[in-house]
């Protein structure tokens, strides 16, 4: 009885709110709130738009930002379910990644206008007459823009998880679902909070296009930042775009503070490393939370749940260890899925060629081979420049926790610039001065992509081993020494996903930034991008198919030639453990 009442006492004492316990309810609240306030908007009729029509009045900016910052959100949410699904079901099953990591390759290249394209119109009669439609449109946009880095930043860490590692999971007998939660998931974590920063950085980046909707005849504004940017440009209202900066400098140091920085700090104990580290990341709001005493111990029963989930003992596959007799492949089975895979290729291909057969020629061929090219040649020298600056920055932030958590915010706001806002400065200066557009507008290539590569470094130098550094520095390593012997290869793989995913990105900023207006004032690069944007916006449905087949197809085979070598490089010989 006496140990009854104790176990009362302490359950009581447990649920008993402090001080802690009312400041994040209060967070938490006032989150749903906003929430549920956004959300509203979305049932209203698409007549509503037409209605009240996007003002560029400052007041509106709040609403604006709530309803952007909403679908970027959900877009992430959607795009961390994605990457964990894709990037697992790549890196465990040799066939499927025949398939998957090619198709993603095409995917990251098919530039945000090409999904817009196809997509608007099939999200619309999903819901006709309803904002949701149009919604779920500009969601999926955004998601286009987030989802591809996150998954190949998963992809890489599941590929090179420590051997010892994976050693130790064959020796307790975990299951595949118990190792990709229990390991596959811990070791990526890193990585993948850095890419997700990024993706909600790109998908500002973005934002416009995927707000202010032209495709043909059918033209959807939809309240937001992006929107707004829009009508400041067109109205040529520098006001009203430094009110836009201003909001979204906002929204990301909210975000920042209140999502990405606490999740920085919580995901610190899953370095791999075996001595203790210096400066661990920390943030104010996870400390909050860490605090309270009703919160936690309502949480706790969630917390039982998923390890429940997670100590299932499912079957998945896994992969064999180099070397062992076990799991070896099939001729037979490879040979068939194989064939299965050309056979698909070279019926999708004759598909396309007949739909642009229809209308178009050689000579639109050769146009476009041309607008590649020389797309090509910019995102080579711009990739090239973005590697010397921002490899050194990385890994100088990278191993500064505390640097890094003064650095988050000013890199995730630079991240999210969009290139439409610098379309005012770039446009009056080449009209002034009687420059070329495709040389100077080639910087908007790279001025939201080139963070691809800072993001990823930082987060492979965050993950680098305390004990290595250490060893490092025992051996008396130095100078230019340490870079080729010491962090290089440790952030090798790191570097290689940023790259592919700034490549890739770049390709799809050459429709934003090789297009560039300010009022009346149009100013037009030779590139591919120009020329799918030109397409678009003429509703010229085969030229920009023609375009973005075009672009997938130089994209993969880049990859293919460059990247996809060094990435087995990295994965073969710079691999912990």
């Amino acid at each position: 009885m006496k140990l009854q009442d104790f176990r009362s006492a302490a359950i009581g004492q447990a649920l008993r709110p402090n001080v802690w316990d009312i400041a994040a309810l209060i967070l938490v609240v006032g989150a749903l709130v906003l929430i549920v306030y956004g959300g509203e908007q979305t049932t209203a009729p698409l007549s509503e738009l037409e209605l009240t029509p996007v003002s560029l009045d400052p007041s509106n900016l709040p609403l604006y930002a709530l309803r952007t910052t909403l679908r970027m959100l959900l877009a992430i949410v959607c795009s961390t379910v994605f990457t964990f699904v894709y990037a697992a079901i790549a890196a465990k099953s040799r066939r499927a990644e025949m398939v998957l990591i090619p198709l993603l390759d095409i995917l990251q290249s098919v530039p945000i206008l090409g999904f817009l394209t196809f997509t608007v119109v099939f999200f619309m009669n999903l819901f006709p007459g309803q904002v949701l439609g149009a919604e779920l449109a500009s969601v999926f946009a955004i998601f286009t823009s987030q989802a591809w880095n996150m998954t190949f930043s998963m992809y890489q860490s599941m590929r090179n998880v420590p051997k010892d590692l994976e050693e130790a999971t064959r020796s307790f007998h975990l299951s595949g679902w118990q190792r990709f939660w229990r390991l596959d998931v811990p070791f990526a974590m890193p990585g993948l909070i850095w890419n997700a920063m990024m993706s909600m950085s790109g998908g500002w980046f973005f934002v416009v296009a995927s707000e202010a909707i032209t495709v043909g005849n059918t033209t959807v504004t939809l309240p937001g930042v992006g929107s707004y940017v829009a009508l400041a440009i067109q109205q040529q209202n520098l006001s009203a775009i430094l009110f836009a900066i201003l909001a979204m400098l906002l929204v990301i140091i909210a975000y920042d503070q209140l999502l990405f920085r606490p999740i920085v700090a919580w995901a610190d104990k899953f370095r791999f490393e075996q001595t203790a580290s210096g400066d661990a990341p920390t943030s104010w709001m996870l400390d909050l939370f860490r605090r309270t005493r009703a919160l936690r111990a309502l949480t706790r029963p969630f917390a039982a749940a998923n390890r429940m989930v997670s100590n299932l003992r499912v079957p998945l596959p896994t992969l064999s260890p180099a070397g062992s007799g076990k799991g070896r492949p099939s001729r037979l089975v490879d040979t068939l899925w194989i064939a299965l895979v050309l056979a698909g290729t070279a019926y999708a291909a004759w598909l396309t060629y007949r739909y642009l057969s229809a209308s178009l020629g050689m000579s639109d061929v050769l146009v476009v081979i041309g607008s590649g090219l020389i797309t090509l040649l910019r995102v080579v020298v711009l990739i090239s420049l973005a590697t010397l600056i921002w490899v050194p920055v990385g890994v100088w932030i990278g191993l500064r926790p505390k640097l890094a958590e003064r650095v988050q915010p000013l890199a995730q706001f630079f991240a999210a610039f969009p290139a439409n806002l610098a379309f005012p400065v770039f446009v009056s200066l080449i009209v002034h001065y009687g420059l070329s557009a495709n040389v100077w507008l080639s910087p908007l290539m790279i001025l939201g992509t080139q963070w691809y590569i800072l993001f990823n470094v930082i987060a492979g130098a965050s993950a680098f081993p305390g004990d290595l550094r250490e060893a490092a520095s025992s051996f008396h390593l130095g100078g230019w020494r340490w870079w080729f012997k010491v962090i290089l290869p440790g952030i090798f793989p790191y570097y290689i996903t940023g790259a592919i995913t700034a490549s890739g990105g770049s390709w799809n900023a050459s429709i934003v930034a090789e297009v560039a207006s300010w009022g009346d004032t149009h100013l037009q690069a030779t590139g591919l991008g120009a020329y799918i944007a030109t397409a678009t916006e003429a509703g010229d449905f085969p030229r920009v198919v023609l375009g973005i087949a075009a672009m997938c197809i130089m994209v993969t085979l880049f990859n293919r030639l460059l990247w996809r070598p060094l990435y087995a490089f990295g994965e073969r010989r710079l691999r912990l453990g």
